[in-house]
């Protein structure tokens, strides 16, 4: 058995893992219409992005066109930093549901891929009960 089988195999038999598996985690939950805080939550979210790298880009062409090395190199990681800090709010205010429900889902299509038929075999072998020899 590869290393990569032993591992998915390891954080298969974990409890949060395991749960994901036998209850199927889907995206369903998403599907529901979200509410005005995790609709700002995901407002933040995209505009962390358009103040992120952008708008440090900007910030060295605009330093490169005034001839100013400083602009950037302070303005650069000042403006990452709120575009980072604007993002971590995004994240508390809409992803706590979101992200557990993602999570849950993730782990339990890549346990599948990488486990594959050894994961839910018929014969009742599965992250509790491994195939012999293994």
């Amino acid at each position: 058995m590869s290393i990569l089988k032993k591992t998915a195999l390891y954080f298969a038999r974990k409890e949060y893992c395991r749960s994901a598996i036998e209850e199927k985690a889907d995206l369903s939950a998403i599907r529901e219409k979200p509410t005005p805080k995790i609709l700002v939550g995901l407002v933040l979210i995209a505009f962390s992005y358009v103040i992120g790298l952008p708008a440090v880009v900007a910030l060295g062409v605009i330093a490169v066109w005034i001839r100013k090395p400083l602009v950037v190199i302070i303005g650069g990681p000042l403006i990452y930093a709120v575009s980072t800090i604007v993002f971590i709010v995004g994240i508390r205010m809409a992803g706590d549901k979101y992200f557990r429900v993602f999570s849950r889902w993730l782990v339990r299509v890549v346990l599948e891929k990488i486990m594959g038929k050894e994961l839910q075999t018929p014969s009742g072998n599965g992250p509790d009960n491994p195939c012999p020899g293994d």
